[in-house]
Protein backbone atom coordinates (compact mmCIF):
# COMPACT_ATOMS: atom_id res chain seq x y z
CA UNK A 1 0.00 0.00 0.00
CA UNK A 2 1.11 3.55 -0.77
CA UNK A 3 2.19 5.94 2.00
CA UNK A 4 2.23 9.55 0.77
CA UNK A 5 5.36 10.89 2.46
CA UNK A 6 5.52 14.04 0.28
CA UNK A 7 2.78 15.50 2.50
CA UNK A 8 4.54 14.85 5.82
CA UNK A 9 3.72 17.63 8.27
CA UNK A 10 1.31 19.31 5.82
CA UNK A 11 -2.41 19.88 6.18
CA UNK A 12 -4.52 17.99 3.65
CA UNK A 13 -8.30 17.68 3.27
CA UNK A 14 -10.33 14.62 2.23
CA UNK A 15 -14.04 14.82 1.49
CA UNK A 16 -16.06 11.67 0.83
CA UNK A 17 -15.18 8.54 2.77
CA UNK A 18 -16.00 5.73 0.40
CA UNK A 19 -13.32 3.39 -0.93
CA UNK A 20 -11.23 6.09 -2.59
CA UNK A 21 -11.60 8.55 0.28
CA UNK A 22 -10.67 5.99 2.91
CA UNK A 23 -7.67 4.94 0.84
CA UNK A 24 -6.56 8.56 0.67
CA UNK A 25 -6.97 9.11 4.42
CA UNK A 26 -4.92 6.00 5.20
CA UNK A 27 -2.13 6.83 2.73
CA UNK A 28 -1.88 10.45 3.89
CA UNK A 29 -2.03 9.53 7.58
CA UNK A 30 0.65 6.85 7.23
CA UNK A 31 2.79 9.33 5.32
CA UNK A 32 2.70 11.79 8.21
CA UNK A 33 0.19 14.35 6.92
CA UNK A 34 -2.34 16.12 9.13
CA UNK A 35 -5.66 15.10 7.59
CA UNK A 36 -8.99 16.91 7.83
CA UNK A 37 -11.77 14.56 6.75
CA UNK A 38 -15.54 14.55 6.41
CA UNK A 39 -18.46 12.77 4.79
CA UNK A 40 -22.10 13.82 4.89
CA UNK A 41 -22.96 10.22 5.80
CA UNK A 42 -22.82 9.51 9.53
CA UNK A 43 -22.19 5.83 8.83
CA UNK A 44 -19.15 6.66 6.69
CA UNK A 45 -17.79 8.91 9.45
CA UNK A 46 -18.27 6.17 12.04
CA UNK A 47 -16.36 3.71 9.87
CA UNK A 48 -13.44 6.14 9.72
CA UNK A 49 -13.43 6.51 13.50
CA UNK A 50 -13.20 2.73 13.84
CA UNK A 51 -10.11 2.70 11.61
CA UNK A 52 -8.21 4.77 14.22
CA UNK A 53 -5.82 6.54 11.84
CA UNK A 54 -3.41 8.97 13.46
CA UNK A 55 -3.43 12.72 12.81
CA UNK A 56 -6.94 12.67 11.35
CA UNK A 57 -9.47 15.30 12.38
CA UNK A 58 -13.13 14.57 11.70
CA UNK A 59 -15.06 17.82 11.43
CA UNK A 60 -17.21 19.66 8.91
CA UNK A 61 -15.32 21.46 6.12
CA UNK A 62 -16.52 24.89 7.25
CA UNK A 63 -14.23 24.40 10.28
CA UNK A 64 -11.12 23.37 8.35
CA UNK A 65 -8.10 25.74 8.30
CA UNK A 66 -8.47 26.46 4.59
CA UNK A 67 -5.71 29.07 4.57
CA UNK A 68 -3.21 26.26 5.27
CA UNK A 69 -4.74 23.50 3.11
CA UNK A 70 -3.11 23.13 -0.31
CA UNK A 71 -5.04 20.13 -1.68
CA UNK A 72 -8.53 18.68 -1.35
CA UNK A 73 -8.87 14.97 -2.18
CA UNK A 74 -12.42 14.73 -3.44
CA UNK A 75 -14.35 11.50 -3.90
CA UNK A 76 -15.56 11.25 -7.51
CA UNK A 77 -19.19 10.97 -6.43
CA UNK A 78 -19.19 14.55 -5.10
CA UNK A 79 -20.53 17.14 -7.63
CA UNK A 80 -17.70 19.24 -9.02
CA UNK A 81 -19.65 21.41 -11.47
CA UNK A 82 -23.24 20.20 -11.98
CA UNK A 83 -26.00 20.41 -10.99
CA UNK A 84 -24.05 22.78 -8.76
CA UNK A 85 -20.70 22.49 -6.99
CA UNK A 86 -20.83 20.86 -3.57
CA UNK A 87 -20.17 23.32 -0.75
CA UNK A 88 -16.73 21.79 -0.08
CA UNK A 89 -15.76 22.44 -3.71
CA UNK A 90 -16.73 26.10 -3.35
CA UNK A 91 -14.69 26.39 -0.14
CA UNK A 92 -11.64 24.84 -1.82
CA UNK A 93 -11.88 27.14 -4.82
CA UNK A 94 -12.18 30.20 -2.61
CA UNK A 95 -9.03 29.20 -0.74
CA UNK A 96 -7.06 28.26 -3.87
CA UNK A 97 -6.67 24.60 -2.85
CA UNK A 98 -6.10 22.15 -5.68
CA UNK A 99 -8.94 19.63 -6.07
CA UNK A 100 -7.91 16.14 -7.13
CA UNK A 101 -8.60 12.42 -6.60
CA UNK A 102 -6.73 9.38 -5.37
CA UNK A 103 -5.48 8.43 -8.86
CA UNK A 104 -3.64 11.74 -9.12
CA UNK A 105 -1.98 11.07 -5.76
CA UNK A 106 -0.92 7.59 -6.89
CA UNK A 107 0.76 9.14 -9.92
CA UNK A 108 2.51 11.74 -7.73
CA UNK A 109 3.81 8.93 -5.50
CA UNK A 110 4.98 6.57 -8.22
CA UNK A 111 5.57 8.39 -11.54
CA UNK A 112 8.31 5.99 -12.70
CA UNK A 113 5.90 3.08 -13.11
CA UNK A 114 3.82 2.73 -16.26
CA UNK A 115 0.19 3.85 -16.14
CA UNK A 116 -2.55 2.37 -18.32
CA UNK A 117 -5.90 4.16 -18.20
CA UNK A 118 -9.19 2.80 -19.53
CA UNK A 119 -12.42 4.77 -19.89
CA UNK A 120 -15.66 4.67 -21.86
CA UNK A 121 -19.38 4.66 -21.22
CA UNK A 122 -19.61 0.86 -21.30
CA UNK A 123 -17.16 -2.04 -21.06
CA UNK A 124 -14.38 -0.34 -19.12
CA UNK A 125 -14.43 -2.67 -16.10
CA UNK A 126 -14.24 -5.82 -18.21
CA UNK A 127 -11.50 -4.33 -20.38
CA UNK A 128 -9.52 -3.15 -17.36
CA UNK A 129 -9.72 -6.59 -15.73
CA UNK A 130 -8.85 -8.32 -18.99
CA UNK A 131 -5.75 -6.16 -19.52
CA UNK A 132 -4.60 -6.85 -15.97
CA UNK A 133 -5.18 -10.58 -16.46
CA UNK A 134 -3.17 -10.61 -19.70
CA UNK A 135 -0.26 -8.70 -18.16
CA UNK A 136 0.00 -10.84 -15.03
CA UNK A 137 -0.44 -14.04 -17.04
CA UNK A 138 2.48 -12.87 -19.17
CA UNK A 139 4.76 -12.38 -16.17
CA UNK A 140 4.46 -8.59 -15.95
CA UNK A 141 4.06 -7.06 -12.48
CA UNK A 142 0.77 -5.17 -12.53
CA UNK A 143 -1.80 -3.72 -10.14
CA UNK A 144 -5.46 -3.01 -10.91
CA UNK A 145 -7.57 -0.26 -9.34
CA UNK A 146 -9.59 2.91 -9.75
CA UNK A 147 -13.25 2.97 -10.72
CA UNK A 148 -13.31 -0.83 -10.80
CA UNK A 149 -13.74 -0.67 -7.03
CA UNK A 150 -10.21 -0.65 -5.59
CA UNK A 151 -8.76 2.60 -4.24
CA UNK A 152 -5.69 3.63 -6.23
CA UNK A 153 -3.87 4.30 -2.97
CA UNK A 154 -4.52 0.79 -1.67
CA UNK A 155 -2.38 -0.63 -4.49
CA UNK A 156 1.19 -1.79 -4.00
CA UNK A 157 4.12 0.41 -4.87
CA UNK A 158 5.55 -0.78 -8.18
CA UNK A 159 9.04 -0.72 -9.71
CA UNK A 160 9.77 1.18 -12.93
CA UNK A 161 8.83 -1.84 -15.05
CA UNK A 162 5.53 -2.36 -13.21
CA UNK A 163 2.16 -1.35 -14.66
CA UNK A 164 -0.80 0.27 -12.95
CA UNK A 165 -3.99 -0.67 -14.81
CA UNK A 166 -6.55 1.95 -13.87
CA UNK A 167 -10.24 2.15 -14.76
CA UNK A 168 -11.11 5.85 -14.90
CA UNK A 169 -14.62 7.29 -14.82
CA UNK A 170 -15.55 10.67 -16.25
CA UNK A 171 -15.86 11.97 -12.68
CA UNK A 172 -12.30 10.89 -11.89
CA UNK A 173 -10.97 12.32 -15.15
CA UNK A 174 -12.31 15.73 -14.10
CA UNK A 175 -10.05 15.44 -11.03
CA UNK A 176 -6.82 14.54 -12.87
CA UNK A 177 -4.31 17.26 -13.73
CA UNK A 178 -0.78 15.89 -14.12
CA UNK A 179 -1.42 12.14 -14.41
CA UNK A 180 0.08 10.81 -17.63
CA UNK A 181 -1.16 7.53 -19.03
CA UNK A 182 1.54 5.77 -21.05
CA UNK A 183 -1.30 3.89 -22.68
CA UNK A 184 -4.80 5.38 -22.65
CA UNK A 185 -7.88 3.62 -24.02
CA UNK A 186 -11.29 5.12 -24.82
CA UNK A 187 -13.85 2.43 -25.66
CA UNK A 188 -17.00 4.33 -26.58
CA UNK A 189 -19.13 7.33 -25.69
CA UNK A 190 -22.93 7.28 -25.49
CA UNK A 191 -25.16 9.59 -23.40
CA UNK A 192 -24.66 9.09 -19.66
CA UNK A 193 -24.07 11.16 -16.51
CA UNK A 194 -25.43 14.29 -18.21
CA UNK A 195 -26.67 15.51 -14.82
CA UNK A 196 -23.05 15.68 -13.62
CA UNK A 197 -21.48 17.14 -16.77
CA UNK A 198 -24.21 19.55 -17.85
CA UNK A 199 -24.56 18.26 -21.41
CA UNK A 200 -22.99 15.80 -23.86
CA UNK A 201 -20.23 18.26 -24.69
CA UNK A 202 -19.19 18.34 -21.04
CA UNK A 203 -19.29 14.54 -20.81
CA UNK A 204 -17.22 14.14 -23.99
CA UNK A 205 -14.67 16.70 -22.81
CA UNK A 206 -14.28 14.79 -19.54
CA UNK A 207 -13.60 11.54 -21.42
CA UNK A 208 -11.02 13.25 -23.66
CA UNK A 209 -8.99 14.20 -20.60
CA UNK A 210 -7.55 10.68 -20.48
CA UNK A 211 -5.27 11.70 -23.37
CA UNK A 212 -4.33 15.19 -22.12
CA UNK A 213 -0.83 14.57 -20.82
CA UNK A 214 0.30 12.02 -23.37
CA UNK A 215 3.39 12.67 -25.44
CA UNK A 216 5.66 11.02 -27.98
CA UNK A 217 6.22 7.35 -27.10
CA UNK A 218 2.78 6.96 -25.52
CA UNK A 219 -0.17 5.15 -27.07
CA UNK A 220 -3.82 6.19 -27.46
CA UNK A 221 -6.30 3.38 -28.22
CA UNK A 222 -9.73 4.53 -29.41
CA UNK A 223 -12.87 2.69 -30.46
CA UNK A 224 -14.17 4.30 -33.65
CA UNK A 225 -17.58 2.62 -33.92
CA UNK A 226 -19.49 5.60 -32.50
CA UNK A 227 -19.50 9.13 -33.86
CA UNK A 228 -18.25 10.80 -30.69
CA UNK A 229 -15.14 8.64 -30.50
CA UNK A 230 -14.48 8.89 -34.25
CA UNK A 231 -14.29 12.66 -33.90
CA UNK A 232 -11.85 12.34 -31.00
CA UNK A 233 -9.77 9.86 -33.04
CA UNK A 234 -9.51 12.33 -35.93
CA UNK A 235 -8.71 15.19 -33.58
CA UNK A 236 -5.95 13.29 -31.79
CA UNK A 237 -4.50 12.06 -35.04
CA UNK A 238 -3.92 15.69 -35.99
CA UNK A 239 -2.67 17.00 -32.64
CA UNK A 240 -1.42 14.24 -30.34
CA UNK A 241 2.22 13.15 -30.27
CA UNK A 242 1.25 9.65 -29.15
CA UNK A 243 0.70 6.65 -31.41
CA UNK A 244 -3.02 6.40 -32.23
CA UNK A 245 -4.59 2.94 -32.62
CA UNK A 246 -8.17 2.54 -33.87
CA UNK A 247 -10.44 -0.27 -32.65
CA UNK A 248 -13.51 -1.45 -34.56
CA UNK A 249 -16.08 -4.23 -34.63
CA UNK A 250 -17.74 -2.82 -37.74
CA UNK A 251 -15.04 -1.93 -40.24
CA UNK A 252 -11.40 -2.55 -41.03
CA UNK A 253 -9.32 -0.40 -38.71
CA UNK A 254 -6.40 0.65 -40.87
CA UNK A 255 -3.28 0.64 -38.71
CA UNK A 256 -5.38 -0.63 -35.81
CA UNK A 257 -7.20 -3.69 -34.49
CA UNK A 258 -10.59 -4.93 -35.67
CA UNK A 259 -12.73 -8.01 -35.08
CA UNK A 260 -15.07 -10.18 -37.14
CA UNK A 261 -16.79 -12.99 -35.27
CA UNK A 262 -14.10 -15.04 -33.55
CA UNK A 263 -11.19 -13.42 -35.43
CA UNK A 264 -8.93 -10.48 -34.54
CA UNK A 265 -7.30 -8.56 -37.40
CA UNK A 266 -4.11 -6.85 -36.21
CA UNK A 267 -2.80 -4.12 -38.53
CA UNK A 268 -0.72 -2.23 -35.95
CA UNK A 269 2.65 -3.32 -37.40
CA UNK A 270 1.80 -2.37 -40.98
CA UNK A 271 1.09 -5.97 -42.02
CA UNK A 272 -2.38 -7.40 -41.44
CA UNK A 273 -2.41 -10.48 -39.21
CA UNK A 274 -5.42 -12.75 -38.75
CA UNK A 275 -5.71 -14.28 -35.27
CA UNK A 276 -8.34 -16.86 -34.26
CA UNK A 277 -9.73 -16.37 -30.75
CA UNK A 278 -12.47 -19.02 -30.82
CA UNK A 279 -15.43 -19.36 -28.49
CA UNK A 280 -15.12 -17.55 -25.15
CA UNK A 281 -17.92 -18.43 -22.69
CA UNK A 282 -16.75 -15.81 -20.19
CA UNK A 283 -16.68 -13.04 -22.81
CA UNK A 284 -19.92 -13.55 -24.69
CA UNK A 285 -21.43 -11.02 -27.06
CA UNK A 286 -20.26 -8.71 -29.83
CA UNK A 287 -19.52 -5.94 -27.34
CA UNK A 288 -16.86 -8.08 -25.70
CA UNK A 289 -15.07 -8.35 -29.04
CA UNK A 290 -14.39 -4.62 -28.74
CA UNK A 291 -13.12 -5.16 -25.20
CA UNK A 292 -10.84 -7.96 -26.40
CA UNK A 293 -9.53 -5.91 -29.34
CA UNK A 294 -8.81 -2.97 -27.04
CA UNK A 295 -7.01 -5.17 -24.51
CA UNK A 296 -5.04 -6.75 -27.36
CA UNK A 297 -3.90 -3.33 -28.65
CA UNK A 298 -3.00 -2.09 -25.16
CA UNK A 299 -0.98 -5.17 -24.29
CA UNK A 300 0.78 -5.32 -27.66
CA UNK A 301 1.86 -1.70 -27.12
CA UNK A 302 3.36 -2.83 -23.80
CA UNK A 303 5.39 -5.51 -25.58
CA UNK A 304 3.30 -8.63 -24.88
CA UNK A 305 3.44 -11.19 -27.70
CA UNK A 306 0.21 -11.84 -29.60
CA UNK A 307 0.28 -15.54 -28.73
CA UNK A 308 0.50 -14.84 -25.01
CA UNK A 309 -2.38 -12.38 -25.26
CA UNK A 310 -4.67 -14.90 -26.96
CA UNK A 311 -3.73 -17.58 -24.44
CA UNK A 312 -4.58 -15.25 -21.53
CA UNK A 313 -7.87 -14.12 -23.12
CA UNK A 314 -9.02 -17.75 -23.24
CA UNK A 315 -8.31 -18.21 -19.51
CA UNK A 316 -10.01 -14.96 -18.42
CA UNK A 317 -12.62 -15.86 -15.77
CA UNK A 318 -14.92 -12.91 -16.45
CA UNK A 319 -16.27 -10.36 -13.98
CA UNK A 320 -19.04 -10.54 -11.44
CA UNK A 321 -22.24 -8.74 -12.46
CA UNK A 322 -21.32 -8.59 -16.17
CA UNK A 323 -23.41 -11.16 -18.11
CA UNK A 324 -22.36 -13.61 -15.40
CA UNK A 325 -23.97 -17.08 -15.52
CA UNK A 326 -25.11 -17.88 -11.98
CA UNK A 327 -26.88 -21.20 -12.46
CA UNK A 328 -28.86 -23.40 -14.81
CA UNK A 329 -32.06 -24.61 -13.16
CA UNK A 330 -34.47 -26.94 -14.94
CA UNK A 331 -32.99 -25.92 -18.29
CA UNK A 332 -33.18 -22.17 -17.56
CA UNK A 333 -30.01 -20.08 -17.33
CA UNK A 334 -29.92 -17.27 -14.76
CA UNK A 335 -27.69 -14.37 -15.84
CA UNK A 336 -26.49 -11.57 -13.55
CA UNK A 337 -25.86 -8.40 -15.56
CA UNK A 338 -26.44 -5.96 -12.70
CA UNK A 339 -23.63 -3.74 -14.03
CA UNK A 340 -25.94 -2.71 -16.89
CA UNK A 341 -26.91 0.65 -15.40
CA UNK A 342 -28.10 2.17 -18.68
CA UNK A 343 -29.92 1.06 -21.81
CA UNK A 344 -26.76 0.83 -23.93
CA UNK A 345 -25.22 -1.61 -21.47
CA UNK A 346 -28.41 -3.68 -21.26
CA UNK A 347 -28.50 -3.86 -25.06
CA UNK A 348 -25.18 -5.71 -25.03
CA UNK A 349 -26.59 -8.49 -22.84
CA UNK A 350 -29.94 -8.68 -24.65
CA UNK A 351 -28.15 -9.27 -27.95
CA UNK A 352 -26.50 -12.37 -26.46
CA UNK A 353 -29.79 -14.26 -26.04
CA UNK A 354 -32.97 -15.00 -27.99
CA UNK A 355 -35.50 -16.16 -25.38
CA UNK A 356 -35.32 -13.73 -22.46
CA UNK A 357 -37.30 -13.32 -19.27
CA UNK A 358 -36.03 -9.86 -18.44
CA UNK A 359 -35.74 -8.33 -14.97
CA UNK A 360 -35.45 -4.59 -15.56
CA UNK A 361 -35.78 -1.37 -13.60
CA UNK A 362 -34.36 0.70 -10.79
CA UNK A 363 -33.53 4.39 -10.85
CA UNK A 364 -34.06 5.34 -14.53
CA UNK A 365 -31.61 7.22 -16.72
CA UNK A 366 -32.61 9.78 -19.37
CA UNK A 367 -34.33 8.05 -22.25
CA UNK A 368 -35.25 4.99 -20.22
CA UNK A 369 -35.42 1.85 -22.39
CA UNK A 370 -36.85 3.43 -25.55
CA UNK A 371 -33.63 2.73 -27.46
CA UNK A 372 -34.15 -0.99 -26.80
CA UNK A 373 -37.48 -1.25 -28.65
CA UNK A 374 -35.82 -2.84 -31.75
CA UNK A 375 -34.71 -5.74 -29.55
CA UNK A 376 -38.02 -6.38 -27.80
CA UNK A 377 -38.64 -9.39 -30.06
CA UNK A 378 -36.04 -11.22 -27.96
CA UNK A 379 -38.06 -10.57 -24.76
CA UNK A 380 -40.70 -13.12 -23.81
CA UNK A 381 -41.76 -11.26 -20.69
CA UNK A 382 -40.42 -8.30 -18.69
CA UNK A 383 -40.51 -8.14 -14.89
CA UNK A 384 -40.37 -4.55 -13.67
CA UNK A 385 -38.80 -3.29 -10.44
CA UNK A 386 -37.97 -0.02 -8.73
CA UNK A 387 -38.80 3.59 -9.51
CA UNK A 388 -38.69 2.97 -13.27
CA UNK A 389 -41.60 0.52 -13.11
CA UNK A 390 -44.38 2.84 -14.34
CA UNK A 391 -42.22 4.58 -16.98
CA UNK A 392 -40.99 1.28 -18.41
CA UNK A 393 -44.51 -0.19 -18.39
CA UNK A 394 -45.59 2.59 -20.77
CA UNK A 395 -42.67 1.82 -23.12
CA UNK A 396 -43.46 -1.91 -23.09
CA UNK A 397 -47.24 -1.54 -23.44
CA UNK A 398 -48.48 -3.32 -26.56
CA UNK A 399 -45.00 -4.57 -27.44
CA UNK A 400 -43.92 -6.98 -24.69
CA UNK A 401 -45.83 -8.77 -21.94
CA UNK A 402 -44.82 -7.41 -18.55
CA UNK A 403 -45.47 -7.77 -14.84
CA UNK A 404 -45.04 -5.04 -12.24
CA UNK A 405 -43.06 -6.74 -9.46
CA UNK A 406 -41.75 -3.82 -7.41
CA UNK A 407 -38.78 -5.55 -5.87
CA UNK A 408 -36.08 -7.96 -7.00
CA UNK A 409 -37.24 -10.95 -4.94
CA UNK A 410 -40.71 -10.85 -6.47
CA UNK A 411 -39.25 -10.41 -9.95
CA UNK A 412 -36.97 -13.46 -9.59
CA UNK A 413 -39.87 -15.59 -8.35
CA UNK A 414 -42.18 -14.52 -11.19
CA UNK A 415 -39.49 -14.73 -13.89
CA UNK A 416 -38.37 -18.19 -12.81
CA UNK A 417 -41.94 -19.51 -12.76
CA UNK A 418 -42.60 -18.18 -16.26
CA UNK A 419 -39.30 -19.46 -17.66
CA UNK A 420 -39.74 -22.96 -16.19
CA UNK A 421 -42.97 -23.49 -18.14
CA UNK A 422 -41.71 -21.90 -21.35
CA UNK A 423 -41.63 -24.19 -24.37
CA UNK A 424 -39.11 -22.14 -26.33
CA UNK A 425 -35.42 -22.85 -26.90
CA UNK A 426 -32.74 -21.90 -24.33
CA UNK A 427 -34.78 -19.73 -21.93
CA UNK A 428 -32.81 -17.19 -19.90
CA UNK A 429 -33.74 -15.18 -16.81
CA UNK A 430 -31.70 -12.04 -17.33
CA UNK A 431 -31.14 -9.36 -14.70
CA UNK A 432 -30.04 -6.44 -16.88
CA UNK A 433 -31.70 -3.45 -15.21
CA UNK A 434 -30.82 -0.60 -17.62
CA UNK A 435 -30.99 1.59 -14.51
CA UNK A 436 -28.96 2.82 -11.59
CA UNK A 437 -29.48 0.85 -8.38
CA UNK A 438 -29.74 3.63 -5.81
CA UNK A 439 -33.51 3.49 -5.31
CA UNK A 440 -33.32 0.09 -3.61
CA UNK A 441 -29.63 -0.81 -3.30
CA UNK A 442 -26.36 0.83 -2.28
CA UNK A 443 -24.77 0.05 -5.65
CA UNK A 444 -24.98 -2.35 -8.60
CA UNK A 445 -22.75 -4.85 -6.75
CA UNK A 446 -25.22 -5.12 -3.89
CA UNK A 447 -28.06 -5.54 -6.39
CA UNK A 448 -26.13 -8.28 -8.20
CA UNK A 449 -25.24 -10.08 -4.99
CA UNK A 450 -28.88 -10.07 -3.94
CA UNK A 451 -29.83 -11.60 -7.29
CA UNK A 452 -27.21 -14.32 -6.82
CA UNK A 453 -28.55 -15.07 -3.32
CA UNK A 454 -32.10 -15.38 -4.64
CA UNK A 455 -31.07 -17.67 -7.49
CA UNK A 456 -29.03 -19.90 -5.17
CA UNK A 457 -32.01 -20.20 -2.80
CA UNK A 458 -34.21 -21.09 -5.73
CA UNK A 459 -31.70 -23.68 -6.91
CA UNK A 460 -31.65 -25.29 -3.48
CA UNK A 461 -35.43 -25.23 -3.26
CA UNK A 462 -36.03 -27.02 -6.56
CA UNK A 463 -33.05 -29.33 -6.10
CA UNK A 464 -31.42 -28.45 -9.40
Amino acid sequence: MIALTEFTGKKVAVFGLGKSGNGAVRALSEGGAEVFAWDDSENARNQLVKAKYRNVGLEEPEKWPWEKIKILVLSPGIPLYFPKPHRVVSLARLSGAEILCDIELLYHANPEAKFVGITGTNGKSTTTALIHHILTSSGITAEIGGNIGISALDLKELPADGVYVIEVSSYQLDLLHKTRFNVAALLNITPDHIDRHGDMKGYINAKKRIFHNQRSGDTAVIGIDDENCRKIFEELREKNGAQIIAISNKTEAKGGVSTRGDVIYDDTAGRLKKLEIGSLPNLIGVHNRQNIATAFAVCRSLGVAAGKILEAVKSFPGLDHRAQTIAEIKGVKFINDSKATNAEAAEKAILCFENIFWIVGGLPKDGGIKSLVPYFKRIQHAFLIGEAQEEFAKTLQGKVKFSKCGDLQTAVEFAAKAAFIDSGKDPVVLLSPACASFDQFKNFEERGKRFVELVKKLQKKVGA
